[in-house]
């Protein structure tokens, strides 16, 4: 081989190298860019989601502590108690029922008696036909007598029956109401069902379920905030006690 030849080939190599290893840098500088960049957004993305379960107080909430009028709900103890529980129940829902027998009570032993907290229902109405038809009996007593209301929720809880049979009719909850001798004019509650007496208000109980994002029964909201879990005592003991503090602040 030539001299010249010889210095050809190793100037042809020297380029390779040097073309291969600018592509080395070239892909090894892309690799840092990607990199870098996927953090970044990872950043950004927990950041966001803090932000968030910061802003709602509690995670997976839809804001700030929803607002309601407590005043046109049915309550169980002191309107002036600084702890406000917000129950949204179907009385066809047999979750609601096991929250009624397993939770309520202790949440009206533990905080309603003692003047802590009060319980406030909203009807959200969708599991059939009857649970609206329930939900209109159920307004026509608390209309009539506020403390007979309570009576006759446990009681419907109590013999609730198949979720997917049509059990709350008429004569089924006019003779219920009958059987706990609630204090009320039997004759108005069986008009009241037939006329759909208080269907506004069962539509404006299910529109602050929609606005308020309910979209399963029982949900218990907090002063505002939606509890964890409806059925885990422990949480919304921690969660009243927090609800507690807060309002101590303000």
């Amino acid at each position: 081989m030539s001299k010249s030849k010889k210095n050809r080939t190793t100037s042809s190599s020297k380029i390779k190298q040097e073309r291969r290893q600018a592509e080395l840098e070239r892909q090894k500088k892309t690799r840092i860019l990607l990199i870098g960049t996927i953090l970044i957004a990872v950043v950004i993305f927990a950041g966001l989601f803090v932000l968030a379960t910061k802003n709602t107080g509690n995670p997976g909430g839809s804001g700030s502590p929803a607002s309601f009028n407590y005043d046109e709900l049915p309550r169980l103890g002191k309107a002036d108690a600084p702890i406000k529980l917000v129950e949204f129940g179907d009385f066809k829902c047999p979750a609601c029922a096991r929250f009624s027998v397993g939770i309520k009570p202790l949440l009206v032993q533990e905080y309603i008696e003692t003047g802590k907290a009060a319980l406030y229902f909203v009807n959200m109405s969708f599991i059939g036909p009857d649970s609206k038809t329930a939900s209109l009996a159920a307004l026509s007593v608390y209309h009539q007598n506020s403390e007979a209301f309570w009576t006759y929720y446990d009681a419907l809880y109590a013999n609730q029956g198949d979720e997917n049979a049509e059990w709350a009719t008429e004569d089924f909850l006019v003779e219920l109401a009958q059987n706990e001798k609630l204090p009320i004019d039997y004759d108005l509650l069986r008009k009241d069902i037939q006329n759909r007496t208080y269907a506004d208000e069962l539509a404006r109980d299910n529109a602050v379920a929609k606005t308020n994002h309910v979209t399963s029964t029982p949900s218990l909201f907090i002063n505002g905030v939606r509890a964890s879990d409806p059925f885990n005592l422990g949480a919304i003991a921690a969660e009243i006690e927090s609800a507690a503090k807060a309002a101590e602040a303000e």
